[in-house]
């Protein structure tokens, strides 16, 4: 099967005088898995539907494989789409949901016989071609709703939130299916979500929509570990980053009072940024109040609120019995700093003022 790269030329969709994307540009390349992420109502399933030509756009160019396709029908664009709730025809066998789009093509019988097992097989669902939907799981019906997609051999896969409705067993198990059979097909897969779980785990690399507009694209590392604004840094993570009010004065980095290290940002308030699993318990640092702790077997998340009132949610393996006022470390290392006014990330470093201190840290295993 082969793939096509997508370029997104200054998309944009308005519903009278609604603007739901004002103008996005963008490419994925070819064989790519490509995640859309974002909250409800960021434009993500919007934008979905308007590359499957379901939605006119409003202005802009849509590119696949170098032919532009915004006039033209969704038959003739090179692709195929699996949408959330299967749309399976219910008094058809398995085997005549998937070959139906091939039979409304006039596809001969022997070939499309041949094609639609050869679908099956690829999503493992050769011995159940004679069944109907209602006598398959929802994973089953899924894999069916899949080998539809691909019977056609499309260029290009889109995917509209089909994890959404199966439990979270059968998520996790369909993801790795997903990620397999993307590597076996080599189609391009764009896949909408608003599970950021599916997106760290399916991705090749992630858009980042808030309200139509792109906060970041980029790999499931780079957003985690290098988040490009403030609503990036807290969206990706679970629990999010932790995000608190510091000053930098003099080139020194304070959050309540409390010296956290150098940086060459300059001078005036910043929003500070620690991941909860680098915000530590018990060290030396800014006292915090305990509000929750929450027991997950392999961790604790821990709520504590600070003496300004701001909460940190702390991810820790500690065992130990917590008191009701501690201290809590924030590694300069493990700081993200981000611009108060524009939300963007600054790509200042935070260095220790105190490099004996950092050291203990790093040599307990904290850092």
């Amino acid at each position: 099967m082969t793939s096509a790269n997508i370029i997104l030329d200054n998309v944009r969709k308005s519903y009278g005088t609604v603007q739901v994307i004002p103008g996005l540009s963008a490419e994925i390349e070819a064989g790519s898995f490509t995640v859309i992420l974002g909250p409800s109502g960021c434009g993500k399933s919007t934008l979905l539907n308007m590359l499957a030509g379901l939605e006119e756009i409003s202005g802009g160019r849509i590119l696949i494989g170098g032919r532009e396709v915004q006039n033209t029908p969704p038959k003739d664009r090179g692709l195929a789409m699996v949408f959330q709730n299967y749309a399976l025809y219910p008094h058809m066998t398995v085997a005549q949901n998937i070959g139906y789009a091939l039979k409304v093509a006039g596809v001969p019988k022997t070939d499309r016989a041949r094609r639609v097992r050869e679908a099956a097989d690829f999503v493992e669902l050769g011995a159940y071609l004679d069944r109907r939907p209602g006598q398959l799981s929802g994973g089953q019906r899924q894999r069916v709703a899949i080998a539809r997609a691909i019977v056609r051999e499309p260029q290009v896969l889109l995917y509209d939130e089909p994890l959404s409705n199966l439990d979270a067993k059968l998520r996790h198990g369909m993801r790795m299916e997903l990620s397999q059979l993307h590597t076996r097909i080599g189609a391009t897969s764009v896949f909408v979500t608003h599970d950021q779980v599916e997106a760290m785990t399916l991705a090749d690399r992630i858009m980042i929509l808030n309200a139509g507009r792109i906060e970041q694209y980029g790999t499931p590392q780079e957003i985690y570990h290098k988040p490009a604004s403030v609503f990036v840094a807290g969206f990706i993570g679970a629990p999010p980053m932790n995000l608190l009010d510091g000053v930098v004065e003099k080139g020194t980095l304070i959050f309540e009072k409390t010296t956290l290290g150098q940086t060459e940002a300059r001078d005036g308030p910043v929003k500070i940024g620690v991941r909860p699993e680098k915000t530590l318990l018990g060290q030396i640092g800014p006292e915090a109040t305990t509000v929750y702790a929450e027991d997950l077997g392999s961790h604790r998340i821990v709520v504590v609120k600070a003496a300004n009132g701001q909460q940190l949610q702390i991810s820790t393996t500690q065992t130990a019995e917590l008191s009701d006022s501690l201290t809590i470390g924030l590694p300069p290392e493990s700081i993200h700093l981000f611009d108060v006014a524009s939300g963007a990330r600054l790509e200042h470093e935070v260095r220790a003022s105190n490099p004996r201190l950092s050291s203990r840290l790093r040599k307990a295993g904290e850092l």
